[in-house]
């Protein structure tokens, strides 16, 4: 955008055309200083990858993402509207659509094919010659909310179905990412986004285009667009690899006094009493950011960073032990927009200050200490100095102030001179790998993946019959819930042709055109005990699980988990806790724990897998996962569990148990269901056999001869989320 537009007075009347709600401005927001910083440098540079902001109810995230969208200026986009009234004038081919949408007139490179189309038809075959003539407006940057129940079809796009039938071809109608090119998308919560949005959104953007490949479809348009997310982690927890997409991930819980949240209050009750008012009392502070973001986002492509910046970005990303190559990626496109931002072509240590605080920080696995620790950085011609000796601090101050004064005067009597040739990097690393103070500004990576730890299952599973519609698919076999949407897109095309041989039907749906909705809902696992209660240690064992079952029941609500229990004693095992997600039915039918006789794990097993079948086949559970607490040595035939009465023993009956189970647990896998053995015994008793027992079931075998509830229910949730 042309900054002359500025003092014409266009960009302001066009960012208060809607009079009659204005959002909160950003320059009016208390505090959040990082975050309003980490919101300015994304929309200098776009292409950062976005910002997502965490935080607990009330913390202002939306307020900030719709702040920003203030300080955006308007764009000049090619005029759809236009062109389509001209050719309908002309009776051209008006089955044509641009597909793209807030184009920018100044890069033919990025018009779709449908676009170049539009434009040839309109002023000719030498419309690229013709800017002048091609028709333009200037709009309000668009600013798209994702709604959390979208679809791909709506995200991505589809075919107009209104438009197909009227023209009998394939018209396609751009969804939610081309309406946000050259704006804004807002996704809040966006960890209640199905995983394959979220996938498609972050791909979208990462690319800088979408592409189109359904229902007969071929396209792309671009979408560059700034990507602003938001999530409350008590909701539930987000993917480590949508977090790492983000170039900066921060927290909007912030430590405020008394003071400021009174001046909170009242500014969101002046807002909401008369915003239009509130709006021009920060009108000089939002037109200086406006006029801040205009000149960096002009003075971005010329900003430079040296070979040694970006050594010292690498080296404090190992230093901070961060996964993969996007942190420094991304670090050094944060110190270019910061240089932008002051309005610098040279990137300094500040720059670099802040984008290892933006970027490397939150993915780091060790935490510095607070800022004012970090001293500032040296003089550009100043030699890095020797060590401090913490003995001599205070003996020779006037020396060291005197120094300090003559290389800043020598500093300055340089700074006409010739260009430096060393570049200007932070005297000290920020990240100290033996720290370990936590920034309560920062959304630690690390932190987050504790949580996911332990937020249980997050496995879902498809439908035809019950969930959310996730997409359309063509049926195999008889049809429960008709796609009327997709059905008609995919018959759309065919009417023209169709009606001619059926003149009096209006809309002709073959069985071919049919399509079904495939449904989606979330499923929980269901955790089974299988507890040894043979025994000496049988009390233990028993107590340790009961304890174990009310932990993982005191979450179960959330994550839709069950919990059930199977002992095994005598000749047989028995379902002493049927699949619950109850804890007062679970402490109840745990009040009698019977304990002693033979071990008949054969039969334990067995019972396992049928209760595990029986919970999958509900369509609730969407994985299992047998918890055997035991040893693995079982003393009882399955035939005699059972009540046969041919069971002989003879030499090689221990032989022939063992073989038994281990035929038994090798089932567990077609069956879809996961073995975990916990080992009670000690080391110098056991024998082996439980090791060979979670071998044959593809399972995880844990020697663990002091399992107490709390052990055995950290182990059983970490199964939920490695199996």
């Amino acid at each position: 955008m042309n900054p002359e537009l500025k003092e014409k007075g266009e960009i302001k009347d066009l960012m208060n055309s809607k009079d009659s709600f204005r959002a909160f401005p950003l320059a009016a927001i208390t505090g959040h200083s990082l975050l309003k910083l980490s919101l300015l440098l994304a929309a200098v540079d776009p292409s950062l990858g976005g910002v997502i902001i965490a935080g607990g109810r009330g913390t202002g995230k939306s307020v900030l993402a719709r702040g920003l969208h203030t300080l955006l200026p308007p764009v000049e986009v090619l005029d759809n509207e236009s062109i389509l009234e001209t050719l309908s004038k002309r009776n051209s081919n008006t089955s044509l659509r641009p597909i793209g949408r807030n184009l920018d007139p100044d890069k033919p490179e990025e018009w779709d094919i449908s676009t170049n189309k539009l434009l040839e038809e309109t002023i000719g075959s030498d419309y690229l010659n013709q800017i002048d003539e091609i028709p333009k407006k200037v709009k309000e940057a668009p600013f798209v909310q994702v709604p959390i129940g979208i679809t791909e079809d709506r995200l991505v796009g589809s075919i107009d179905v209104a438009a197909s039938l009227s023209t009998g071809e394939q018209v396609f109608q751009p969804g939610i990412l081309a309406e946000a090119h050259r704006g804004v998308l807002y996704v809040d919560d966006i960890n209640l986004l199905d995983d394959g949005i979220v996938n498609l959104i972050l791909e979208a953007i990462g690319r800088e285009q979408n592409n189109i490949e359904r229902d007969g479809l071929s396209l792309s348009h671009p979408c560059k667009s700034l990507l602003i997310a938001t999530y409350n982690p008590e909701e539930g927890a987000l993917r480590d690899h949508v977090l790492d997409r983000f170039a900066i991930v921060l927290s909007a819980d912030q430590s405020i006094d008394n003071a400021q949240r009174v001046e909170i209050t009242k500014s969101v009750l002046s807002h909401a009493e008369n915003n239009i008012k509130f709006s021009e009392k920060w009108s000089e502070e939002s037109d200086n950011l406006s006029t801040q973001l205009i000149l960096a986002r002009q003075w971005l492509k010329d900003v430079k960073i040296t070979k040694e910046q970006i050594t010292y970005l690498v080296n404090e990303a190992l230093r901070g032990g961060v996964e993969g190559h996007r942190s420094e990626l991304f670090a050094v496109k944060v110190a270019k927009a910061n240089a932008a931002l002051r309005g610098d072509e040279n990137v300094n240590s500040e720059d670099l200050k802040v984008a290892v605080r933006l970027v490397i920080l939150p993915r780091a696995m060790q935490i510095p200490p607070n800022d004012d620790d970090i001293q500032p950085p040296p003089p550009e011609d100043q030699s890095p100095p020797p060590p401090p000796q913490s003995n001599n601090e205070e003996s020779e101050p006037d020396t060291n102030e005197n120094d300090n004064e003559q290389d800043q005067e020598q500093e300055e009597d340089n700074s006409d001179g010739e260009e430096e040739s060393t570049p200007e990097i932070p005297e000290e690393f920020i990240l100290d790998p033996e720290a370990c103070m936590v920034d309560p500004d920062l959304l630690l990576f690390s932190s987050a993946k504790s949580k996911a730890g332990n937020s249980g299952s997050r496995s879902v599973i498809f439908s035809d019959s019950r969930g959310r519609y996730v997409k359309p698919i063509i049926p195999r076999g008889k049809v429960k819930r008709i796609a009327v949407d997709a059905t008609l897109r995919a018959a759309a095309p065919y009417q023209k042709s169709r009606r001619l041989r059926n003149p009096n039907k209006s809309i002709i749906i073959e069985e071919n055109d049919f399509r079904a909705k495939l449904l989606q809902k979330k499923a929980g696992a269901l955790v089974i005990f299988l507890v040894d209660a043979s025994g000496s240690m049988a009390l233990n064992r028993m107590q340790s699980a009961k304890g174990a079952v009310i932990r993982l029941l005191t979450e179960a609500y959330e994550n839709r988990d069950e919990v059930a229990l199977i002992p095994f004693r005598g000749n047989q095992a028995e379902v002493l806790l049927p699949p619950t997600r109850s804890i007062t039915a679970a402490k109840r039918r745990l009040e009698t724990m019977p304990c002693g006789g033979g071990s008949p794990l054969a039969h334990g097993l067995t019972q396992s897998a049928k209760v595990a079948k029986n919970a999958l086949s509900t369509g609730d559970i969407g994985q299992v996962i047998v918890v055997g607490i035991t040893d693995g040595r079982g003393n009882v035939p399955l035939g005699l569990s059972l009540g046969q009465n041919e069971v002989e023993e003879n030499e090689n009956t221990n032989a022939n148990l063992k073989q038994e189970v281990l035929d038994i647990a090798a089932k567990y896998p077609m069956l879809g269901i996961k073995l975990l053995i916990i080992d009670t015994e000690r080391k110098f008793i056991a024998s082996g056999f439980g090791k060979e027992l979670a071998e044959a079931a593809q399972g995880k075998y844990v020697q663990l001869p002091k399992a107490t509830d709390k052990a055995i229910a950290a182990m059983a949730l970490n199964a939920i989320n490695e199996f």
